[in-house]
């Protein structure tokens, strides 16, 4: 892929390769995790806590029952897509408790993706409102778990409420070749941005 004219570097070092910092956020037991996992050229940072029953009825469980871990700070990855680009990647906390960290968390992130379980979409609603809020510009994934129903992607479009010009892929989390795959829509979504923004008015 070329990134001649790649918009808004977080940085450039003197061997020309550029840095970016990407959010990969979304609701409660969507992945986020999983994914800076799979994809993390380095051992990623994680902050998991085990779910003990004095969250019981603080975090909602329905759907992802089986869930035993949470994160309760960020997780941390890095890639290097290829020797002109290198994406920095910070998971966000999924519980609303933890949703007062995400403003740090988002500052200086040129893209975000937002990790989507179609089995509860709306677990994924606060995540898209962030970044609406904030103006990142982000895809949305659809994390396909094993028991999802296969939704055709514009009615996915319609209940999340999202922009015709918003990239919607299908991806599993766990394979690293498909989150790869997720963060190359999400550059690929930021250049046609970038094109867009420098066309004569």
């Amino acid at each position: 892929m070329d990134f001649k004219g790649f918009d808004h570097p977080d940085r450039q070092t003197a061997g020309g390769t550029r840095s970016v910092k990407v959010m990969i956020a979304g609701g409660f037991g969507t992945g986020k995790t999983t994914m800076v996992r799979s994809v993390s050229d380095i051992k990623p940072l994680t902050t998991e806590e085990t779910l003990t029953q004095a969250s019981a009825d603080v975090d909602n469980l329905i759907g992802v029952a089986d869930k035993t871990e949470t994160t309760v700070s960020l997780d941390f990855g890095k890639i290097g897509i290829n020797d002109e680009l290198v994406l920095y990647l910070f998971g966000t906390p999924g519980q609303e408790r933890f949703w007062f960290l995400w403003n740090g968390l988002f500052k200086g992130a040129l893209g975000a993706v937002v990790l989507v379980d179609t089995r509860r979409l709306a677990s994924s609603f606060r995540a898209i409102e962030e970044m609406e809020r904030q103006d990142v510009p982000f895809v949305i994934a659809l994390n396909v778990f094993p028991d999802s129903k296969d939704h055709p992607i514009e009615e996915i479009r319609d209940a999340l409420d999202i922009s015709p010009h918003i990239p919607v892929v299908a991806c599993d989390a766990r394979d690293r070749s498909s989150s790869r795959d997720v963060l190359i829509a999400l550059i690929r979504h930021l250049k046609e941005r970038s094109a867009v923004a420098l066309e004569p008015r």
